[in-house]
């Protein structure tokens, strides 16, 4: 299927394929967590290895507004093919945690101007677009750590992850950690702020899953690595 050829009607069968694997116990499920989809991510990913790459499918796929077509698109793009409006654009229009985190994580983080959209994003007054500037961020913590001032993380992590909305506030914490694991010279101050902000303290953990609450997460790898 090149590209060029690509119709309505190919969005259209791709809609009315995702539809009908749509379980309404997954969706049940999926939407406790704000995801209003019930197509099973297996099964989505075995579309998109079909379908392989095709960029201007997924960009017709994204323009739908439905979450299981977005998350389809999010995997057949080109994450290099987005230019920096684009990408500002469609982060706005995330509603679904799912689509939010695969943008970030599949697309942006790929992106040329990541860098630039953390900055820009990071201070942002919409909490879920800010959201994703704290999650760009965490990941340069731990494999780009250099030219970042830890410290005033830090210290806007101390004075706003508290009051922070929930999603804002999860990779607020996300750096935290990462900050107190990656970095033994701040583990100290990152430990001591998540003990006093209590932040995610009582957050409900499967058996055998790390809490994520920053102190016991940073010990709990920590000792992991020292372990090894």
């Amino acid at each position: 299927m090149a590209e060029t050829t690509l119709t309505d009607t190919t969005v259209a069968e791709l809609m009315a394929e995702l539809a009908a694997l749509d379980d309404p116990r997954a969706r049940e499920v999926n939407e406790k967590h704000g995801d209003d989809h019930g197509v099973n991510l297996g099964e989505l990913r075995a579309i998109a290895k079909r379908l392989k790459t095709h960029h201007e499918l997924a960009r017709r796929l994204w323009q739908t507004d439905d979450t299981a077509a977005r998350l389809l698109a999010l995997l057949i793009c080109r994450p290099k093919s987005f230019d920096r409006d684009e990408l500002n654009i469609m982060i706005r229009q995330t509603r679904a945690p799912k689509v939010h985190d695969w943008l970030v994580n599949y697309v942006v983080k790929k992106n040329p101007d990541a860098e630039a959209l953390r900055v820009a994003w990071s201070t942002d007054p919409d909490p879920v677009v800010a959201s994703a500037g704290w999650s760009l961020t965490a990941d340069r913590v731990t494999k780009n750590p250099e030219g970042l001032d830890l410290s005033a993380l830090l210290d806007t992590i101390e004075a706003n992850m508290k009051e922070a909305p929930d999603r804002l506030q999860w990779s607020m914490n996300t750096c935290l950690a990462y900050i107190g694991i990656e970095h033994p010279e701040h583990r100290t101050r990152a430990l001591e702020i998540g003990e006093r902000l209590e932040v995610l303290k009582d957050y409900p953990t499967s058996p055998g899953c790390t809490s994520p609450f920053a102190p016991i997460w940073i010990n709990e790898m920590v000792r992991r690595r020292q372990e090894t």
